[in-house]
């Protein structure tokens, strides 16, 4: 299983075999894959996944930026 993340709205989503993966709460058809294990992921709690989400969208609009 893998972790993707919206990089519009910061939804996660677990995914196990596809690539392509799409956005089921803002419809952005382009999720990115994470750094997050399933096991790690699993172990989180929702307060815990939001605060990852949000970091996320920081970095990856920073970078944007630059």
């Amino acid at each position: 299983m893998k972790i993707y993340i919206c990089p519009q709205c910061g939804w996660l989503r677990m995914v196990s075999r596809r690539k392509d993966v799409e956005c089921h709460q803002c419809g952005n058809g382009k999720m990115r894959l994470t750094n997050l294990d399933l096991e790690k992921y699993s172990a989180m709690s929702e307060t815990e996944r939001a605060s990852y989400a949000d970091a996320w969208l920081y970095i990856h609009s920073r970078q944007k930026e630059l």
